[in-house]
């Protein structure tokens, strides 16, 4: 018979896939200034979003573009449009359930190839 602690860790822990490690590493240890023109939109409007999110505000294309060029940046016009639409379509509580990002929320597992 083996002890109750050698049958726990006799096997060792499940390896996370390549791709989705590679994923959230890289998105982390980048700099947002060398992120391309569209991640930063994407990463601003994220986080407009959230903020609104946080602050019990509508998340709407306008609310989002408002306080995006209150922080003194810009997007491309389509990006709140595109994100307040998803949001809304999928809901805020669970975009932030899903995780993803290279804070180590929760999420799915990486996608297929």
């Amino acid at each position: 018979l083996k002890p109750f602690w050698l049958k726990v860790h006799s096997q060792p822990p499940p390896q996370p896939s390549p791709l989705s490690t590679h994923a959230r590493a890289a998105m982390a240890n980048v700099p947002v200034a060398s992120l391309s023109k569209e991640q930063q939109d994407e990463l601003l409007c994220t986080y407009a979003a959230l903020i609104l999110h946080d602050d019990g505000a509508e998340i709407d294309a306008g609310n989002m573009s408002k306080l995006i060029q209150a922080a003194g940046c810009s997007v491309e016009a389509y990006w709140p449009m595109l994100m307040a639409k998803m949001i809304n379509n999928v809901g805020m509580d669970s975009l932030v359930k899903m995780g993803g990002g290279g804070g180590g929320g929760g999420g799915g597992g990486g996608a297929a190839a």
